[in-house]
């Protein structure tokens, strides 16, 4: 690779179409606010570089950064891209990642409202992320060791396993299809509502009317914290370490916990209720 180390481009497409160059120490900023400086690059490696100007790495191939800041300023930085490598990195701009493939993001810092829309095989490990709109309409996400802290979370994705991670989120993974979480903690209003084949294994649950609408859901050594009308409308298998709330008309399955506040049958339910409940400290 040719490599280039400690230059500054500041004007538009200073390296468009770069193809097989290591960027070491080299920063795109500057008066002339250039944008899209790396569109069109491939087999292209930037280490320790400083990132302030709009759009640097849309329809890319194979790119790795690491120890690279992209600040606020670096706007939709990766766009259309596919095969990404992102380690020890900071990416603080709004749209970060949208419309990519076979992105690999490591030990990295994100703030990015609207972050990873519409994108598929994404992995993640040992990241802190801070978001709105994390995940839109994105599928094939892998994510480990990672705190998250937003708002609208994983709405429409498929195809998601999540381990050994800390969510702090609201309505996540509305319309989820295929989404199973491991030995995690998610905390959230109205957690997983119409989604479709939701697992849950090890974890703790945290909130108001969680697993509304939901098919083929399932809880397996889950705790819950303030779950109250939890599974409405659901079809549900859940094995709860300990108490829950309250349980409000769950269509069909089986409920076990500890303990129960309040099961709620309501006269107007649109379903029948055909989900047998237990409670094993009444047992």
């Amino acid at each position: 690779m040719e490599i280039i180390q400690n230059k500054t481009f500041p004007r538009e497409r200073d390296l468009y179409a770069a193809r097989g160059v290591w960027l070491k120490n080299c920063r795109f900023d500057g008066a002339e606010d250039g944008e899209s400086a790396l569109k069109e690059a491939r087999n292209v490696r930037l280490s320790g570089c400083y990132m302030n100007l709009r759009y640097p790495l849309w329809h890319d191939n194979n790119v790795r950064l690491e120890d690279t800041e992209m600040t606020e300023n670096c706007r939709a930085a990766l766009w259309y891209t596919r095969g990404a490598d992102i380690r020890k990195s900071r990416m603080h701009g709004i749209k970060a990642v949208r419309e990519c493939a076979d992105v690999r993001i490591s030990d990295t810092e994100i703030i990015s409202p609207e972050f990873g829309w519409k994108s598929e095989n994404l992995s993640l490990e040992n990241c802190k992320i801070v978001s709105e709109y994390l995940f839109l309409l994105s599928s094939g996400i892998r994510m480990r060791g990672t705190d998250f802290k937003g708002k609208y979370s994983f709405q429409y994705v498929r195809d998601v396993v999540i381990e050994d991670c800390v969510l702090d989120t609201k309505d996540a993974f509305w319309h989820a299809k295929n989404v199973t979480v491991k030995n995690s903690v998610v905390k959230g209003e109205y957690l997983g509502w119409y989604s479709e084949n939701l697992t849950f294994i090890n974890c703790k649950i945290i909130g108001t009317q969680p697993l509304c609408y939901c098919k083929n859901l399932k809880l397996v050594n889950c705790e819950t914290e303030g779950t109250d009308f939890s599974f409405e409308y659901s079809d549900v298998d859940a094995e709860i370490k300990g108490a829950i709330l309250s349980v409000k008309n769950p269509r069909s399955g089986k409920i076990t916990a500890a303990s129960i506040g309040e099961v709620i049958i309501t006269p107007d339910s649109k379903y029948a209720c055909n989900c047998e409940i237990i409670q094993t400290d009444a047992a």
